[in-house]
């Protein structure tokens, strides 16, 4: 791969995320503060991603890899996201903000398949090119949340609605850029394909292993603590009074990104099961560290707790990744993600954005929320699934290209 082409990759991961981080991450203060939005309806918003994660297949499977250019797609995607993304930032109203968001998520979420597609097809060697493209996304999502916290300020100025402008005009950005990307013809056949390719459905064959069931069935299940996260994370902070939020919450992607280098060491030192066990005993940890930190003398809690997000998501889902790769073989590498990917970002999260809101508007109070009553909920989850997973998956050794 030559460096013009690396350049264009590693602007376009850029993009890619500094998109989603815009707003993702303070879209539930941005909701509290600018509608008065419940928990239920801040979890509707959320849940937006797992509807996007769910109807991704088809897209990608109907459209993308059978009729047009990858890149192509990416960018019309992109420019009518941008126009999405536009009304969200001019909606008066929960009621008319949900219907543009729903629809830009719908529409968002196949572009993750779409920037690695376009990414893979012009390397020759991906287990060494891709990471060194991948983490500009990275980079990406944590410049957005610097930029809105400490570059222009909307969250201490309440003015959120901002991000999703800001959104819009970096989607339509990328949108125009895409057509500068390499030619990505679809790799598909002719034949239309079955609902069980679309869906990934052939890759079930793995949960005849009981190991992958268990850590399948497991992946589902913590997914419904993480929602929580996602959804309360900054505004749990802003309403601690935790100043530049969003800014501090990049720590959480900066760890991410330093402990994803650890990973195939420790994978290969300890195996699987251990390396689990570390990602979900990390999320429970996180979950205790927030029910009990503040801004005084506990700040560092909060703190560790953001950092943690490394352990939590490159310690279970990145190395759930790299053993679903591993489990399936050559023949179902593709359908295995995609299904791994459909259980836990679409059921589990869509599961879990529920629970949360239901769980967040049991405890509002004078002065916001009850955050240690709240936390204490997806903190004993992620330990009895913790528990639960200690005692019903069998270790197994896989070897890690270093």
């Amino acid at each position: 791969m030559n460096k013009t082409t690396s350049f264009k990759l590693s602007v376009m991961m850029f993009l890619e995320f500094f998109i989603w981080g815009c707003w993702f991450v303070t879209m539930g203060t941005f909701l509290s503060q600018a509608f008065s939005a419940s928990g239920g309806e801040i979890a509707l918003a959320y849940e937006t991603q797992s509807w996007g994660a769910i109807v991704a297949p088809f897209i990608i499977g109907l459209i993308a890899d059978r009729y047009f250019d990858a890149e192509k797609i990416l960018a019309l995607i992109h420019i009518l996201g941008g126009g999405l993304l536009f009304m969200c930032s001019v909606a008066l109203g929960f009621d008319k903000f949900y219907p543009y968001i729903l629809i830009y998520m719908i529409l968002y979420m196949p572009t993750l398949a779409l920037v690695n597609s376009i990414a893979f097809r012009q390397m020759k060697d991906p287990s060494k090119e891709f990471p060194k493209i991948r983490v500009w996304g990275t980079i990406g999502w944590i410049v957005a949340g610097l930029v809105i916290s400490y570059g222009v300020g909307w969250e201490a100025s309440q003015t959120l609605e901002y991000t999703f402008y800001l959104a819009a005009i970096v989607s339509v950005t990328l949108g125009l850029f895409s057509f500068s990307l390499p030619k990505t013809p679809p790799k598909a056949t002719n034949e239309s394909p079955s609902l069980r390719e679309i869906l990934g459905l052939d890759a079930l064959k793995l949960l005849k292993d009981t190991r992958y069931l268990v850590f399948f069935i497991s992946s589902i299940l913590i997914c419904i603590p993480l929602a929580f996260y996602y959804q309360d994370a900054n505004l749990f902070l802003n309403e601690l009074g935790v100043q530049n939020a969003a800014g501090v919450m990049t720590l959480g992607q900066i760890s991410e990104a330093l402990f994803i280098l650890l990973l195939p060491l420790f994978l290969n030192k300890y195996g699987i099961k251990k390396t689990l066990i570390v990602g979900m005993l990390a999320w429970s940890l996180r979950y205790v560290l927030f029910a009990f930190g503040d801004t005084g003398s506990n700040m560092w809690m909060l703190i560790f707790g953001i950092v943690l997000h490394g352990i939590c998501y490159d310690f279970f889902f990145v190395s759930g990744q790299i053993y679903t790769d591993y489990k399936a073989g050559e023949k179902y590498k593709s359908a295995a993600q995609g299904l791994i990917a459909l259980a836990t970002y679409g059921v589990g999260m869509l599961i879990g954005f529920r629970l949360a809101g239901k769980i967040t508007d049991q405890f509002v109070i004078d002065s916001g929320h009850d955050w240690t009553q709240i936390w204490t909920y997806p903190a004993i989850f992620a330990a009895v699934v913790l528990v639960i997973f200690i005692l019903t998956f069998k270790n197994e050794k896989i070897e890690i290209e270093k």
